[in-house]
């Protein structure tokens, strides 16, 4: 390293930061630290069987959220969700700090679920006399099961139409439904993908279920049949019930149906292969198709059969089971007379997979999610900072806002909610930080992201990082020997050093919109800082344990929080919003066009609610803002995320076409180019 280029480029500011380290060394103010033992005690609880993984909506995210809100409680912090009357009891005292907002908890069968298949062929009774048709029902539950985003619905005598795996991919040239008319009929397709377990195939995004049925409703089918995987369907992961809280519901009846019942069904409708030898000649007849690509001609033996010799009546019947899930505020109201008006939200989320399922990555269900990084790691940091701040001397100016969320693995639920009901106005919230995994760092490596949601926050993170490793000795006597001088005594001595094996090597990331809670606020254009230490293998899986946490490191990720939250509490001026710079990735990534919207992936009303829509892209080029509301897009209905990502693998860079939204009261037709995914 060149000294002299050195000291020009680092001396004035590394010795304004060695003179503020040396002036707060002479504080009389007490600041206690965090510490390694209270985050494992946290951790170890929060991440414990008890509490079962503390999937949303479930007793163990209860017991949680009791568990956080009487850490508050003896902290001294003030309930988030006041009541005019006083508590009487201690339980009743922690619920005050309970936000509490809707949330379903699951799907349960109704009453009235059917299917029942009559062949329309006549069949001679006993005797001789008349005619009588053989009627096939099943049984929900046993033979068949209704999906969780399912319609609610009623078909009568609809007629069959077999589609092989049920896909519509326009950028493979390939559709199953193509060249036949299935509508008014109830579309039968294999579960998966041609593709099999090849989770980089060529079909592999179209093996959500979701996408099927939007090709089935696209299609004027009236319901979808999906065949189930596994020989038992007991063991198959549709037999289960389940809700999806990132969609409406599909438009249409869906359900899955066992091996064996499907078999009947076919056989009944004319297919006479067994389902095994079915679904391996589907495979290889499109492994041998010209459809995976440009052709003059289509393929006839890959078109629906449509079976008009049986006749199904379908209703599908669940029960949607609510729940009140709920965030967990705490207030540590500030001491400055004025700024206590605004509001610093730190911000982590409690909630994890329970017994895994949707979300998990685990190869089989039913273990507990322990969910120690993700998050119990930020909720003991969010505790410890509560602790830190309640008992600093002097108290923070500015109100500070404790928030522990829940539902964010189910798409930032909490964090939506909240933002939409805050405790304080957004317009007086500064700043939102947020802690989401911080708990499995190696090799001193932190990321860093939303650091160019305000034109600060470089400087105040580089700052805190030298902080780090500051080393001061005010009697100039000692000399750690591992420190750079920073200033020098009259004897030679050290007085102020830096320890640069203390610092973070820091990854900075500047786009304020990410898989975590921040983005909830910074759609709300409110500066943001996400503190992250990465994926690692246990990520969504039962491993993910206490013991395997690096506390003494989770203590200096808080040291460097809380300082960069004491630094925008110490100025009068408040971080500046601007609109970060991003890259054209997320969840629509894989896609051949790029439109530059942010979808809200926590609403799943009529038509796709937009957070935002990033700078010259082609959304903001056509005139599309945040809290617009996607209802047809290229020619297609939008009910929520999934029509939206339909819609959107259908169209090409450089074509116009026409977005229909809904802003506020008003319908607008808007003109919407693609641009090519780079």
């Amino acid at each position: 390293m060149n000294n002299t280029l050195f000291s020009r480029r680092f001396l004035s500011p590394l010795l304004s930061i060695a003179i503020s380290v040396a002036a707060l060394a002479q504080q009389p103010a007490s600041q206690i630290t965090p510490s390694a033992e209270r985050l494992r005690s946290h951790v170890t609880y929060l991440a414990s069987d008890a509490l079962e993984g503390r999937r949303t909506g479930t007793p163990g995210a209860d017991g949680a959220a009791q568990f956080i809100a009487g850490e508050f409680v003896r902290l001294g912090l003030k309930p988030g969700a006041p009541s005019a009357r006083t508590p009487r009891t201690r339980g009743e005292g922690q619920s005050r700090f309970l936000q509490r907002f809707p949330y379903v908890a699951g799907v349960e069968l109704g009453k009235n679920n059917v299917m029942q298949l009559i062949p329309q062929t006549s069949i001679q009774p006993a005797g001789g006399a008349g005619t009588a048709t053989a009627v096939l029902d099943f049984r929900a539950g046993d033979d068949w099961m209704p999906l969780g985003f399912s319609s609610n619905g009623r078909v009568v005598d609809a007629p069959l139409a077999f589609v092989n795996y049920g896909i519509t991919a326009p950028e493979l040239n390939y559709d199953d439904y193509a060249g036949s008319r299935v509508a008014g009929y109830i579309a039968v397709a294999f579960f998966g993908t041609p593709d099999g377990d090849n989770p980089h195939g060529t079909f592999s995004r179209y093996e959500d279920l979701r996408f099927k049925a939007i090709a089935a409703r696209n299609a004027g089918a009236k319901g979808l049949i999906v065949i189930g995987r596994e020989a038992n369907f007991k063991d198959d992961p549709l037999s289960r019930l389940r809700y999806d809280h990132n969609t409406s519901d599909a438009g249409l009846p869906v359900v899955a149906v066992s091996r064996q019942s499907a078999e009947r069904i076919l056989k009944a409708g004319g297919l006479v292969n067994s389902i095994s030898e079915l679904e391996t000649a589907v495979r290889e007849m499109i492994a041998t198709s010209k459809k995976l690509g440009p052709t003059s001609g289509r393929d006839k033996t890959l078109e629906a059969r449509l079976l008009d010799s049986v006749k199904l009546t379908l209703q599908a019947d669940i029960n949607r089971r609510e729940v009140a899930a709920a965030n967990v505020i705490g207030i540590l109201e500030g001491s400055d007379p004025n700024l206590k008006n605004e509001a610093i939200v730190i911000g982590a989320h409690y909630d994890h997979l329970g017994r895994g399922g949707a979300g998990s990555l685990a190869q089989r269900e039913g273990e507990v999610h322990h969910g120690a990084d993700d998050n119990a790691s930020g909720t003991a940091g969010l505790i410890e900072l509560a602790r830190l701040f309640s008992t600093q001397r002097p108290k923070p100016r500015r109100t500070i806002i404790f928030a522990a969320f829940s539902g964010e693995e189910e798409g930032l639920l909490g964090s939506n909610y909240y933002v939409n009901h805050p405790v304080i106005p957004l317009a007086n919230t500064v700043a939102m930080i947020n802690m989401d995994m911080i708990g499995r760092m190696k090799d001193r490596k932190l990321v860093i992201g939303g650091v160019g949601t305000a034109p600060e926050w470089t400087a105040m993170i580089e700052q805190a990082d030298v902080l780090q490793g500051m080393t001061v000795s005010p009697s100039s006597t000692a000399h750690p020997s591992s420190s750079l001088p920073m200033v020098v005594g009259a004897n030679g001595r050290t007085v102020v050093g830096s320890d640069v094996s203390k610092q973070f090597l820091l990854t900075l990331n500047e786009d304020g919109f990410g898989p975590s809670d921040h983005s909830s606020f910074y759609a709300k254009q409110i500066p943001v800082l996400f503190f992250w230490t990465g994926t690692h293998v246990d990520y969504h899986k039962p491993s993910d344990t206490a013991e395997k946490i690096n506390y003494d490191d989770e203590v200096r990720i808080l040291a460097m929080v809380a300082r960069i939250i004491r630094e925008v509490d110490a100025s009068d001026k408040r971080p500046a919003y601007q609109v970060a710079k991003s890259v054209a990735t997320g969840r629509s990534a894989g896609f051949r066009v790029y439109l530059g919207t942010i979808p809200n992936y926590a609403d799943s009303s009529d038509g796709l609610l937009l957070d935002g829509v990033r700078d010259d892209s082609p959304a903001a080029l056509a005139g599309l803002k945040a809290g617009d509301r996607i209802v047809k897009m290229a020619g297609r209905d939008v009910h929520n995320v999934y029509d939206y990502t339909a819609a959107l693998g259908e169209m090409r860079a450089g074509q116009e076409y026409e977005v229909e939204i809904v802003r506020g009261t008003e319908r607008l037709k808007l003109k919407l180019t693609p641009a090519a995914r780079k």
